[in-house]
């Protein structure tokens, strides 16, 4: 069997690598972890030895290099096709691509004011402007995806999909700022929390002894 190697950073913080780190548990992929910490002095360094961006996450397959989250996810859902990595239906696998990327790209004002924490409980703080408009969007998305597509199964579009492994980070910050949520939010929410993967990351996240205050209030 070819060889799988994720390169990630701390799972406390690093929510990018959290997204194809689920994703492959979630799907049975046999894979290596290497961990190297965010911004330490040799942190770049470590990085480049893997990719010429510098950044984690980074999938290794063989002599094949893929960088960035969503590229790992695709490169990953076309060498295991057999897996549903996104929903059977054409329409809900448009909508799954949609809702993926946008969250990919955006929601800088959540990401800036309510940096993923695994260990750590800060509820209210991180409410700056425009932060509530993200909380908005997201679970209007949530509750959109469930109504439409994911009256078959707890997730998204039902069964486990990328979609849902990149709202994962997303679902940890919630639960660290203590975000009020609508029913249909809070029951997705404890759906991913539920998921062994998850908690084997949030466990190890706890275990971490590195501390990056740009991360914590």
């Amino acid at each position: 069997m070819t060889q799988l190697t994720l390169v990630i950073g701390n799972k406390n913080y690093s929510s990018w690598s959290l997204r194809p780190w689920l994703a492959m548990k979630q799907f049975g992929l046999e894979f290596d972890e290497i961990r190297i910490p965010l911004y330490g002095s040799d942190s770049s360094s470590k990085t480049r030895q893997y990719s010429p961006s510098g950044k984690v996450p980074i999938l290794i397959h063989d002599t094949l290099t893929v960088w960035d989250s969503l590229a790992i996810c695709e490169y990953l859902a076309e060498t295991f096709p057999t897996l549903q990595w996104w929903p059977e239906d054409k329409t809900a696998r448009a909508f799954a691509r949609s809702i993926t990327a946008e969250m990919h790209s955006g929601f800088q004002n959540l990401r800036q004011n309510m940096p993923m924490n695994c260990r750590t409980k800060y509820p209210g703080k991180g409410l700056a402007s425009g932060v509530q408009q993200d909380i908005d969007r997201i679970t209007s998305i949530w509750q959109e995806s469930r109504q439409k597509f994911g009256t078959a199964g707890n997730f998204l579009f039902g069964n486990f999909t990328i979609a849902d492994a990149f709202f994962a980070p997303v679902v940890l910050r919630f639960v660290t700022y203590d975000v009020q949520l609508d029913t249909v939010s809070r029951d997705y929410v404890e759906t991913v929390l539920a998921l062994s993967a998850m908690q084997e990351w949030i466990n190890a996240a706890k275990s971490e002894t590195e501390i990056l205050p740009q991360y914590e209030f």
